[in-house]
């Protein structure tokens, strides 16, 4: 089967240009938002339009603030930590180098967890490549998250200089990030909420927990507008959405499995896997994942990816991380390293990191001084 990989429309809106439009709109000049004094980015981690259209009675105010317009484009791997770094610094995957959730460092065998790794693995502050936006916007950037992310390094790294406050409580949160946009004129505010993501990941976005959790996200968003400023713009929207795999659909890679031949590490994660190939097998490799895998997922070379666009301009010092062959399921599967001792990756059912529309198109609804333009 020839690789055709699905195309964004022609006019889709990126990720990459949500925070640098509404830094423009402070100055009336962007070509997506009405003018506005100060401005909230807020990130509903892992709620994607789709999981928002098929529950909209459960989140009302939301929907009906969503014009049918109202969406973006996520990243490929349209996983949170590729994605938010690209909101955050308005590169691609490809530029800043944070591509995927585990990847492997280039000339070593070591695949590390690109959320985590600053502070598990040492990464160091340069392994994100391109400059925060909070250092080339010239303006106040606040960050408001829960206390946990202060002191991180990947907060550090896509966050930069931008000045952090913590708050456990959502709606602490929510009327933190209000006010400081108050009393701040020109300032930019990121306010980010994985509440919804951690229950999709345990429970699936079909549960009653995640529905329980998308109305009290609801009334956050409604409690968040009536508190606004009225020269304050908002913006929301998420770093992917989410698609339920149950156990029955893993595909379960074990030891004698002839897809593992040639195949030296894996990264990525369960719905975008990096291959790194044993030495001069990479071809082998990629003929091996197409004849079986190519009727349920896309599979690609390294260069294929590359010359895709998808992910950039892929720059020298990032090559290397990315697979020698990349495997992303368009059916509704999850691929797993069953030889792993640690199953418990396994148990989780919402999944992403793909090239479906479930997964990329994500919600970019406007409130505040933003709505109805």
């Amino acid at each position: 089967m020839s690789l055709s990989l699905p195309a964004d429309p022609p006019r889709a809106r990126s990720l990459t240009r949500v925070v640098t439009e509404m830094s423009a709109a402070l100055n009336g000049g962007s070509e997506w938002f009405a003018p506005a004094r100060s401005a909230i980015v807020w990130v509903l981690d892992g709620l994607g339009a789709h999981n928002l259209s098929a529950r909209a009675g459960h989140a009302r105010f939301l929907s009906e603030a969503r014009a049918k317009k109202d969406v973006a484009r996520t990243v490929f791997p349209s996983t949170t930590a590729a994605a938010l770094t690209s909101l955050l610094t308005g590169a691609l995957p490809g530029e800043h180098g944070i591509v995927g959730y585990r990847a492997r460092i280039p000339g070593t065998d070591d695949v590390v967890n690109q959320l985590r790794g600053w502070d598990t693995d040492g990464l160091p502050r340069e392994f994100q490549r391109a400059t925060p936006l909070s250092a080339t916007l010239g303006r106040p950037f606040f960050a408001v998250s829960r206390d946990e992310y202060a002191r991180t390094g990947f907060t550090a790294a896509t966050l930069g200089d931008a000045v952090f406050h913590g708050a456990d409580d959502l709606d602490e949160r929510v009327e933190l990030a209000a006010d400081l946009a108050a009393r701040h004129p020109g300032s930019l505010t990121y306010l980010y909420a994985p509440e919804l993501d951690g229950i999709g990941h345990k429970r699936g976005w079909q549960s009653d927990e995640w529905v329980a959790a998308l109305e009290r996200v609801d009334a956050a968003a409604r409690r968040l507008a009536s508190a606004l400023d009225a020269r304050t713009g908002v913006v929301v929207t998420s770093d992917h959405g989410m698609i339920d795999v149950p156990r029955h659909r893993h595909m379960l890679l074990e030891d004698g499995d002839a897809l593992l031949e040639g195949v030296r590490l894996i990264g990525g994660e369960p719905r975008m896997l990096h291959l790194y190939a044993e030495p001069g097998q990479a071809q082998a490799v990629l003929a091996r994942w197409r004849e079986s895998e190519a009727s349920r997922s896309w599979v690609m070379s390294r260069d294929e990816l590359e010359a895709s666009g998808l992910v950039g301009a892929v720059d020298p010092a990032v090559a290397g991380r990315l697979g020698d062959v990349i495997v992303a399921p368009r059916a509704g599967i999850a691929y797993y390293d069953d030889r792993l001792a640690d199953k418990a990756p396994q148990k989780m059912i919402g999944q992403h990191g793909s090239l479906t529309d479930e997964e990329r198109v994500v919600p970019l609804i406007r409130l505040g001084a933003f709505a109805g333009a």
